[in-house]
């Protein structure tokens, strides 16, 4: 028997809504299983990214709400403390809330996740993508 801890957590109605639709067609038994998958995989996902070494280049990809406040300057201090390892940066409006940058990284791979986690703890950033890949000279043949 696995031991269990009960938690209580808050959602905006429409998001979990989207949770219950994924739910019912996934067939999952319940939320808390469909819950603990989720979490799984965010483990997983951390611990990819926390087990990267050596030299990367890749993407920074974030989606965030522009409205709130100071997040835009939290953004670009964070990016300037970075700019050894930021070659470039793409602005796109999503829509009137929303904005999408895409971070164009290349450099050591642990202030490349250190980036990314200090992106994406900001209040009102909704997603973060971090995509990376060996420089061309150090792929395996």
């Amino acid at each position: 028997m696995v031991d269990m801890d009960r938690i209580s957590i808050s959602l905006p109605t429409k998001l979990l809504g989207e949770f219950d639709e994924i739910i019912a067609d996934r067939g999952y038994a319940s939320r808390s299983e469909a819950i603990r998958d989720a979490i799984r995989d965010y483990i997983i996902k951390h611990k990819w990214i926390h087990s990267l070494e050596g030299e990367r280049a890749g993407t920074i990809t974030i989606i965030y709400d522009h409205h709130v406040s100071d997040l835009m300057e939290k953004l670009t201090e964070i990016q300037h403390a970075y700019t050894d390892l930021i070659v470039a940066t793409l602005h796109m409006h999503l829509d009137h809330d929303h904005c999408m940058e895409v971070i164009l990284v290349k450099g050591d791979a642990k202030k490349i996740r250190d980036l990314t986690d200090k992106l994406t703890s900001q209040k009102g950033v909704k997603q973060v993508k971090l995509t990376v890949m060996v420089p061309g000279g150090n792929i395996p043949e």
